[in-house]
């Protein structure tokens, strides 16, 4: 991602066609890759069903169901983060990728020091079902956010994690 697409908050698409397979890459100790039957074997919480809403016009999309997924903080803290200077991870941010380009952000603190990292998960599964990629699996989900529409993204492709310099 270059930085002007950091300013703006776009990204390029993703290369995986598939649309299985999660990458965990940026400022980590080791990079991952994550296939959604990767994803199924990890410990996994359950958010509750929500109503999809449009964040500009609140216009009612669709009922969701429970999600089954994997917390995004246990995937970052399995790969550790890499802080070169003291203090490093409180500039962190995840950017999350969709296999569309589609972008959106979490920083440090409100995945590892806020009750929206409790909620804020990689779904692999919704009302007992599992999630296959033409349901848009897998679907990163922040269950905590007042309106979860901007942060529900589908075919999650690439998670970054940047420490912003200043």
């Amino acid at each position: 991602m270059s930085p002007a697409d950091t300013a703006t908050g776009t990204a390029a698409p993703a290369t995986d066609t598939t649309g299985s397979a999660v990458s965990l890459t940026g400022d980590v100790v080791s990079a991952q890759s994550f296939s959604l039957e990767q994803l199924r074997q990890l410990p996994s919480v359950l958010a509750q069903p929500f109503d999809l809403r449009c964040f500009t016009t609140n216009r009612f999309i669709r009922p969701v169901d429970r999600y089954r997924g994997v917390l995004l903080k246990d995937l970052i803290a399995q790969a550790g983060l890499r802080c070169e200077e003291p203090g490093d991870f409180k500039r962190m941010i995840v950017i999350a990728v969709a296999h569309d380009g589609y972008a959106v952000t979490f920083s440090w603190h409100e995945l590892f020091n806020t009750p929206i990292g409790e909620q804020a998960l990689i779904a692999h599964e919704c009302g007992d079902q599992p999630l296959a990629v033409e349901d848009g699996a897998p679907i990163l989900f922040s269950g905590a956010d007042t309106l979860p529409a901007p942060r529900h993204v589908k075919r999650l492709a690439r998670i970054i994690v940047r420490t912003v310099q200043l």
